[in-house]
């Protein structure tokens, strides 16, 4: 079973459907017993980051997530909340991956959100099996995680190609800035890897 953390942010039910596409089974839950006894979870989210990090506190689901044992996947900003410290908001972060989050700096030619198709690049095997590297997949973000060591993907950004972590990983948690289920047969190729792991 599958377990989307339910923490009242848009995008659940998104999720929930290309789950469904896979024919996997999955349930939207908040009960913290239901998520440490699923096999694999999802944190997606959208909106605002540090609003977003203080639903999840209110709910406890904070330490939840840092104790799980099973694959986890965040999703946009559901894999920011894993970084350590968030700069939408102020706001320390769960402090899994070894990143911090910052808004981009848009030069003249650049728009902010980006958003749309954008390729992916410097994969690592795991959650990019069989992806090839210049893959297309959708974004939506106004802020991003630097590089780290705990960068599994990236993207570039805007007419001077700076460089962010279109993916992370750390031990079983893995987070995607982009969007897997609006992502086409790239994106849903990445979530059959993830509930394959």
């Amino acid at each position: 079973m599958i377990a989307i953390i339910d923490y009242a942010t848009g995008n659940l039910r998104s999720v929930g459907n290309a789950l469904g596409r896979l024919g996997a089974e999955w349930i939207l839950t908040s009960e913290p017993d239901v998520i440490n006894r699923a096999d694999h979870i999802i944190l997606p989210g959208v909106g605002h980051c540090g609003e977003a990090l203080a639903r999840l506190r209110e709910r406890h689901l904070d330490t939840v997530i840092r104790d799980l044992r099973h694959p986890v996947l965040g999703i946009c900003v559901g894999m920011q909340m894993m970084c350590r410290d968030t700069a939408e908001g102020d706001a320390q972060g769960l402090g899994i991956f070894d990143a911090h989050v910052r808004r981009f700096v848009a030069g003249p030619d650049d728009k902010v959100p980006h958003m749309g198709w954008n390729s992916i690049h410097n994969l690592e095997k795991g959650l990019f099996k069989g992806i090839t590297p210049g893959s297309h997949v959708y974004y939506v973000h106004s802020y991003y995680a630097h590089l780290c060591p705990d960068t599994i993907a990236t993207t570039r950004f805007g007419a001077e190609g700076m460089m962010f972590s279109a993916a992370l990983k750390y031990e079983n948690f893995y987070g995607t800035q982009f969007h897997p289920e609006k992502s086409g047969e790239t994106g849903e190729r990445i979530l059959r890897n993830f509930l394959s792991l």
